[in-house]
């Protein structure tokens, strides 16, 4: 099977070593995407924000895939401080609302103590 690896452009992925999504047949894998504007590689201090922007730099690796919100079959949600969880979920139910994938959320720690939600979701495509 044939990949397809999708960049944002965030210096992160060439650091690290990893893509921001990858397409293999007919599903798309996004990687743990957090609140960061890539063009500026800046991030709000507010976790409702950074959900908004998440969910923004999801919607782009999921267009260049083909793909898009709506195509979403799971969601797994990281945030450090857990009791941050239900600011987001209007956020979450804009975006994610019509696609109602299976979802997870679990508290823990993120790379940089600025992140305060991290999404990955995995999607269908449409070739």
């Amino acid at each position: 099977m044939e990949r397809q690896r999708i960049s944002s452009g965030s210096p992160f992925e060439e650091q690290i070593g990893y893509s921001r999504a990858v397409v293999a047949g007919d599903w798309v894998f996004v990687s743990g995407t957090t609140g960061f504007d890539y063009t500026t590689m800046t991030i709000s201090d507010d976790v409702v924000e950074q959900t908004e922007q998440c969910m923004q730099n999801i919607a782009a690796a999921l267009k260049q895939a083909g793909s898009s919100l709506d195509d979403v079959v799971r969601v797994n949600y990281v945030l450090p401080v857990g009791a941050d969880f239900e600011a987001c979920w209007p956020v979450l139910r804009k975006h994610l609302g019509a696609a109602r994938p299976a979802a997870m959320m679990i508290t823990a720690g993120l790379l940089d103590p600025r992140m305060k939600i991290e999404i990955e979701v995995t999607a269908m495509r449409h070739p």
